[in-house]
């Protein structure tokens, strides 16, 4: 994960169970490239114990304020300069009231305090002390003083319990400090997807779909959302997780991704159309199980309506992307698209090149000609699509 590789990180251990995933984040991070300094309160070296870390960092852990290890004896000065973050996984209900009241009583909450990097804390408590006011209280506080809370996720707790309060995995919280450190392009934006196929009803069970994974317009909403812009994501039927942060609308059918995008695209500056999109429908769908015949089966099919081109159309459009996935002359029909429907940018792939898959190869359209990404993962592609698209805006306002 190059977006880390050379990143110095702090990260702080609190007391609970979940300190063992902050054994897995530290092993993560280092394997991604960054340097992991790990900075443990006494109640979480009850947990994991420093030699842990030490193991998994190749750096010395820090849990006391007195160590004399630090030839100053400032190691909540020191451990901090030159940190690019410090991040606290987990973060113990006792440790955001302290961050929220400015309390530095050890090492870890004094290294807090003393910062000139950002702070990104992990919540991780019972389902009732995250839901008591007093935790909600200081959770508001330390947004409006800048701290970035990553979670708490929902589900089955260590407690017996189930609820709001288990901290996220750590690949999640990976996934996130990658995109932390994105440039802002589309910083105050707002932006809409679409993605994946949708599924047309041929009967009661049958339909007409395509093997549009929605892999790619994921990553675009991923990126989108890490360069800084307010992400909403139409998706048809997909088994995708949605990226943190990123507002999701399910639909099926080409008719309901309309009717979604209609009802929302007066609010969105940008408009990436990713998803594959049935051209045609089943005029007359069955309304029960069609059966089996010896007769050919006939079907008439009527035209879907075209999503991109209608946004596009409209009196004063988002700035439009399109995607155009073919088998053969991609160049020729992705700019004929581009032309058509009067697109700022197309996105064009042969199907053999990433249908489906998780990496890609594309070609970027524009009024300044082509430009070639790939073969790369498909998230190292969105990345590159929105620093494109994010010169090309620049470029327009300029």
């Amino acid at each position: 994960m190059a977006e880390l590789s050379g990143k110095r990180l702090v990260l702080g251990v609190t007391g609970g169970i979940a300190a063992y995933k902050a054994a897995e984040l530290a092993r993560l991070l280092v394997k991604a490239g960054a340097e992991v300094h790990a900075v443990l309160t006494a109640s979480g070296a009850q947990f994991v114990t420093p030699v842990t870390f030490q193991a998994l960092t190749g750096n010395p852990a820090w849990s006391d304020q007195w160590d004399a290890r630090m030839p100053n004896n400032m190691a909540h000065i020191d451990l901090s300069r030159g940190a690019d973050a410090i991040v606290v996984a987990p973060a113990s209900a006792d440790f955001l009231a302290k961050l929220a009241h400015g309390l530095a009583d050890d090492l870890l909450s004094t290294l807090c305090l003393a910062r000139d990097c950002p702070l990104i804390v992990a919540p991780a408590m019972n389902r009732q002390m995250w839901e008591n006011p007093a935790t909600q209280r200081n959770k508001s506080r330390l947004a409006q003083d800048g701290v970035i809370l990553l979670g708490p996720a929902a589900g089955e707790q260590a407690c017996g319990e189930s609820g709001l309060g288990r901290m996220l995995e750590a690949a999640e919280i990976l996934e996130t400090l990658a995109g932390f450190f994105q440039p802002k392009v589309l910083a105050g934006r707002r932006v809409m997807l679409t993605a994946g196929p949708t599924f047309e009803a041929l009967d009661a069970v049958r339909g007409l779909t395509n093997l549009s994974s929605g892999k790619m317009g994921f990553a675009l909403a991923r990126a989108t959302r890490d360069a800084g812009a307010q992400v909403t994501l139409v998706s048809g039927p997909v088994a995708q997780p949605t990226p943190p942060g990123v507002e999701r609308v399910d639909v099926t059918s080409a008719r309901e991704m309309h009717a979604a995008v209609m009802q929302r695209v007066a609010q969105c500056d940008i408009f990436i159309g990713v998803a594959a999109v049935a051209d045609y429908r089943p005029a007359e769908p069955a309304g029960d199980k069609i059966k089996k015949d010896d007769k050919p089966l006939q079907v008439t099919f009527a035209p879907n309506p075209d999503i991109l081109a209608e946004v596009a159309a409209r009196p004063q459009p988002p700035f439009c992307v399109g995607f155009a996935a073919e088998s053969r002359d991609l160049e020729k029909y992705a700019e004929g698209k581009r032309q058509k429907k009067k697109l700022a940018l197309v996105v064009g792939n042969l199907v053999q090149d990433g249908l489906g898959g998780d990496t890609n190869a594309v070609v970027l359209l524009d009024d300044q000609g082509r430009h070639q990404l790939g073969p790369a993962p498909k998230i190292d592609i969105a990345r590159a699509i929105v620093a494109h698209i994010g010169r090309m805006l620049e470029g327009k306002e300029n």
